[in-house]
């Protein structure tokens, strides 16, 4: 029996749109060493994700044959090649110097833009307020730069209409995050479960050639994320410190 009625409209339809999350970082391979295994299960789970990779990662290496000019391609198309095992499509490289990115306003000026274009539902940054780690390492500043200019993009910038009114002028309307995923806290409270990605992130990694041994990946990245799994019960996992804004 067919029955007249109104057609529903588009607007009408489910909402089917993917979860979509940005991972902000300072270096090149610093997306892999911290987050791959979650960021690959985000895609198969259905996500999408994008990279924002803040310096060039142009001192790389202190090799006297291989100078800033030479090692920031070699760390670029690193990063690419990472991000495409990872199933990542959208890359997006600032270019700032390496060793000395600073949280300034017009990198926040910059996130800020990006959060606004790409609407992610979750970021994952960098715990800014990190120091050191154990006994053994002094964060990188570069790391703390990116992640405080990061949370500032997110809160108040993203958010708030007039904050960068010239983004307006661009089209830019305030847009929201609704969670931080905060890597290298020293208060974790959230584990993913990468067990089924642990493989991909091992891969990711080793795209960075000129960063890291093949061996030291499969060794000592293996026994990390073996080490947080048992804090979720399961064989591998990533930890963060999560911030809920919504």
């Amino acid at each position: 029996m067919a029955i007249k009625g109104v057609e529903p409209t588009q607007s009408a339809q489910p909402h089917s749109e993917p979860n979509r999350r940005m991972v902000i970082a300072a270096h090149p391979d610093d997306p892999e060493f911290i987050c791959a295994g979650t960021v690959a299960r985000w895609i198969k789970e259905g996500s999408q994700v994008v990279y924002v990779i803040c310096t060039d990662g142009s001192r790389g290496s202190n090799e006297p044959d291989m100078p800033p000019e030479r090692m920031a391609p070699i760390r670029r198309a690193e990063q690419l090649e990472a991000a495409r095992i990872l199933g990542v499509e959208t890359v997006i490289l600032l270019d700032h110097e390496d060793g000395t990115l600073q949280p300034t306003l017009e990198l926040r000026r910059e996130l800020t833009r990006l959060i606004r274009r790409y609407k992610p539902d979750i970021v994952v940054c960098g715990d800014p307020t990190r120091i050191f780690h154990r006994n053994t390492y002094i964060n990188h500043p570069d790391h703390r730069a990116a992640a405080e200019a990061a949370l500032y993009a997110i809160f108040p910038s993203a958010g708030t209409r007039f904050v960068f009114p010239e983004l307006l002028e661009e089209g830019l309307e305030p847009h929201k995050v609704q969670e931080i995923y905060l890597y290298g806290s020293p208060e974790a409270d959230t584990w993913v479960d990468i067990t089924e990605t642990v493989e991909l992130k091992i891969a990711a990694l080793k795209a960075h050639r000129s960063q890291v041994e093949p061996d030291f990946v499969d060794r000592r990245v293996r026994e990390w994320n073996r080490e947080l799994g048992r804090q979720l019960g399961v064989d591998y996992a990533e930890e963060f410190r999560k911030i809920i804004l919504r």
